[in-house]
């Protein structure tokens, strides 16, 4: 079991009820707007982040770009598959490279789908980077370490801590 305060929790929309709820459950609220950029530091973490925008999977996986990070590193989200056959790849590739380059080092397995929400749950999966897959990548993918800046892209899915900290004042 993890005990509660070891759970870190943030939603850029979070009201202060929701906020002052999930605090007297003992959950820990991070107050600042990482936009994804969340670093595991050594230990195995599990990021619950259905519904999320491409970007936030890509930011959190760009902020533990190695093999030993992502190792530890497990994802309940939209299905990385599912991107890769929704979106071409030059777009994958430009706007969101590190889901592309890890799709080979992803162990993926969807969660069942429940009649009742269909349309709401039909993508989730559970998503895991086997130690002994990445390490199996060439090292170019290791290699290249920019953080992605999202100029380009058209559907930007992520509330920007810019845009948090302008529609504050």
């Amino acid at each position: 079991q993890v005990p509660p305060a070891r759970c870190a929790l943030f939603d850029p929309a979070f009201s202060a009820r929701e906020a002052a709820a999930l605090g007297a459950l003992g959950l820990r609220l991070l107050t600042e707007n990482e936009e994804g950029k969340h670093g595991v530091g050594g230990s195995a973490t599990l990021f619950y982040m259905v519904h999320c925008g491409k970007a936030l999977y890509n930011n959190l996986l760009w902020s533990n770009w190695s093999p030993a990070a992502l190792s530890k590193l497990v994802i309940i989200g939209n299905s990385f598959r599912g991107i890769e056959e929704r979106l071409l790849s030059r777009i994958l590739e430009r706007d969101y490279s590190y889901i592309a380059k890890i799709l080979k080092g992803t162990e993926e397995v969807a969660l069942p789908s429940h009649p009742r929400y269909l349309d709401t749950f039909n993508d989730t999966s559970v998503h895991w980077f086997p130690l002994d897959k990445l390490q199996e990548l060439s090292p170019e993918v290791w290699n290249f370490v920019e953080e992605p800046r999202y100029q380009d892209c058209e559907d930007l899915e992520i509330i920007r801590n810019q845009d948090r900290a302008a529609a504050q004042s």
